[in-house]
Order: structure tokens, then C-alpha cells, then sequence
């Protein structure tokens, strides 16, 4: 056992090694990333600045010339009152005019264009140092994990006892993930496009006494673009962790995603419940939760069903689930067989989360007669270590 706990350590080592490289590379690629926002942003405002005396500058040139061609018309028409000198005056002064406004009116044209590429640009890297950012955070999970105690994990691992108090952590590791996930995503980019909505208010304001319709429909569609966004970001937020998961438990919870189910996708649900309802601990409840909100997901991607039950079932030392639907079903030997290679990804997180539980796992279907799911899952467990 010790040569092979010197194995696993070893490997353990050259994964930390290639994750702390890795993880440096990544802030460096952010930091690339935030540097070339910078630039990009201080760019833009100067394109923004030019793009808008320059329509200032075309439209005085439109008027100007508009004025030297009724000019020129009316010294060609009276010779008399008006010299030939008159004439050729008014005429290079029309003349010169048209060259400024052809000029003028390519350099607006240039400069919209690369407004448009800069704001694009401003828009990926964005999206660049989110992303790495996110991976950045998920590599440090890792790390933390890779560089505990392995003396006391080969422990662990080789207590059957304790083998549910793994699963556990890991599940209560990953919610807490979420959680940060959706503290960060709330105080930073929400926070961002509800500024971003402000100013776009201010400017509208500002450009109301330059007549500029276009540029102020633009900001009217942009404004619109951000809320779309900000909703879509809080969204995101609820999915990564309920609250109400957290604040009054699995059962309300489940209803009241149940609810929001039937209300989103006009498909009829139903939740039930039967046994002494009670509290679980953090992380089976939150494992709980996934597994119905992961079997619903899968029924809308693929069953195509016109209804959805859960029941939940509370034993002495048990929690049974119980998901149906009446979609079209579907040949089990065939999707256990793809979970077995790891192409049916929403049962495989299912199996996953039950097997950490030591639960069992039951899917019954026929095509054209509907799913069964029966998950069971002790709760006869030494509970303690999960919450810290």
C-alpha cells in the first residue's frame, strides 16, 4: 500500500506542477487581455470623440454647400447685377465646399466602420478574460484539492465506512463553487451593465440638442441589448445556486422549480411528497436537487413530454425520488451503453452524484411509453464533516 501511496503522490505532484504552471500562463493571458482592453477602450473613446465632430463637420458642410449652390444659381442667372469675377467666386467656393463634403463624408464612413470593429474587439476580449478568469477559479479548486493531506485521503479511501462523507465534500466543494461563482457574477458584470444602462441614459440627454436620430437610436438599441443581458446574468445566478436551497430546504425548493417548469415551458408538472418531511444535510440536499433538475432538463431536451411528476419520498433511514414523464421513451440498452462511453452526459452526472451518495439508480423506459426514474439514497450516515 505504501509503494502504491508514493505512486499516487507522485502523479498528484507532476498534476500540481503541470496545474501551477498552467494557472500562471492563464493570468498571464488575463492580464494580456486586461492591458489590450485598456488600450482598446482608450481607442474607442477617441474614435467615438472624432466619429462625432466629424457628422457635426458633414452636416455644416451639407448646409454650407446647400447655401453656395443657391448662391451660384442666382449669379448665373443676373449678369447684370453680378461681375464674372462674382460668378467664378461662387463658384470655386461651391466647388471647394463639394470636395470638403466628399472628403468629410468618407472620413465619417471610415470612422463608423472602425467604431463598429472596436466596439466588436472591446466586446471578445471581454468575454477572453471571463472565461479565463473562470478557468483561472476552477483551477484553483483543483489545486486545493491536489495539495491536501494524501496520507489522510488513502485513509479515508480505504474506510468503506466513510466513503458517502467523500462524496459529500466533493458535492458541498462543487456548491460552494457555485456560490462564489454567482457573489462574483452579481458584483461584477451586473454591476457593470446597470452602469452601463446609466450612461447610456446620460447620453441619450446629451445628443438631444444635436439632432443626431441615428446615434441616438443606436443607444436606444443598446440600452436595450445591456437590460436583455443584465436579466439573462441574473438568471444565471439563481441557476448556479437557489436560495431558497440554502434558506428553507430541499422540499420547497423542488416546488417551487417545479413551478417555474411548468410556467417556462407550458408542459404540466406535478410535485409530491409523502413521509415525515425533514431536513438534510447541505450537500445531499443540494445533490438531491441537481439530480431532479438534471432528469427535468433531459426530458425537455429529448422526451418531448406533456407532463412531469417528482415525488419525494421521506423514509426512516432513506430519501426515495421518483421522476416520470409521458415523452416518447427511449431503448435503456442503448442509452446505458452511450453512458458507458461517455456520450449521454445528463445521466452520467446523475449516476455520479448517486453513486458519491452510495444510492441506487433506477431508469425504466420504453419507446413511445415514457421514463421512470427511481433514485434511492441513505441518510443513515455520519453527517458531521459535510458543512465544514
Amino acid at each position: 500500500m505504501d509503494y502504491r501511496v508514493n505512486e499516487i503522490d507522485q502523479v498528484i505532484q507532476n498534476a500540481i506542477s503541470v496545474m501551477e504552471d498552467s494557472k500562471i500562463q492563464v493570468f498571464e493571458i488575463c492580464e494580456s487581455a486586461r492591458k489590450e482592453l485598456q488600450t482598446l477602450g482608450q481607442e474607442l473613446e477617441v474614435v467615438l470623440k472624432e466619429t462625432t465632430d466629424t457628422i457635426d463637420k458633414v452636416d455644416h458642410l451639407e448646409r454650407d454647400y446647400r447655401l453656395a449652390r443657391i448662391r451660384l444659381t442666382e449669379v448665373s442667372r443676373d449678369f447684370v447685377r453680378f461681375s464674372e469675377i462674382d460668378i467664378k467666386s461662387a463658384y470655386e467656393k461651391a466647388t471647394q465646399l463639394q470636395l470638403d463634403l466628399m472628403v468629410y463624408r468618407e472620413k465619417e464612413n471610415y470612422l463608423k466602420a472602425r467604431r463598429d470593429d472596436l466596439q466588436k474587439r472591446v466586446k471578445n476580449v471581454s468575454l477572453s478574460i471571463e472565461r479565463a478568469e473562470t478557468i483561472g477559479s476552477q483551477m484553483n479548486v483543483v489545486l486545493q484539492y491536489l495539495s491536501g493531506d494524501l496520507n489522510q485521503v488513502t485513509r479515508i479511501l480505504e474506510s468503506a465506512k466513510n466513503r458517502q462523507l467523500i462524496g459529500l465534500k466533493i458535492i458541498l466543494a462543487q456548491e460552494d463553487e457555485r456560490k462564489r461563482i454567482a457573489r462574483e457574477i452579481h458584483d461584477g458584470p451586473a454591476q457593470s451593465l446597470a452602469n452601463l444602462v446609466l450612461r447610456t441614459e446620460l447620453a441619450e440627454r446629451m445628443l438631444e440638442t444635436k439632432d443626431m436620430e441615428v446615434i441616438r437610436s443606436e443607444l436606444i438599441d443598446l440600452k436595450g441589448q445591456i437590460r436583455s443581458g443584465l436579466g439573462e446574468i441574473r438568471k444565471i445566478i439563481f441557476n448556479l445556486r437557489p436560495m431558497a436551497l440554502d434558506d428553507l430546504g430541499l422540499v420547497p425548493t423542488l416546488r417551487k422549480f417545479v413551478q417555474d417548469f411548468e410556467e417556462n415551458t407550458r408542459i404540466r408538472s406535478k410535485f409530491e411528497t409523502s413521509g415525515k418531511e425533514r431536513r438534510l444535510s447541505s450537500a445531499m440536499e443540494a445533490a438531491m436537487f441537481r439530480m431532479v433538475q438534471e432528469a427535468y432538463s433531459n426530458a425537455l431536451k429529448h422526451a418531448q413530454p406533456t407532463y412531469v411528476k417528482v415525488e419525494i419520498t421521506f423514509l426512516e433511514n432513506e430519501v426515495h425520488l421518483f421522476i416520470e414523464d409521458n415523452g416518447i421513451g427511449f431503448h435503456t440498452d442503448l442509452v446505458e451503453s452511450r453512458v458507458r462511453t461517455h456520450s449521454h452526459f445528463g445521466l452520467i452526472g446523475m449516476r455520479e452524484r448517486v453513486d458519491l451518495l452510495q444510492g441506487n439508480l433506477e431508469i425504466e423506459s420504453v419507446a413511445g411509453q415514457g421514463t421512470k426514474i427511481r433514485i434511492q439514497v441513505p441518510t443513515n450516515r455520519d453527517m458531521k464533516g459535510d458543512e465544514g
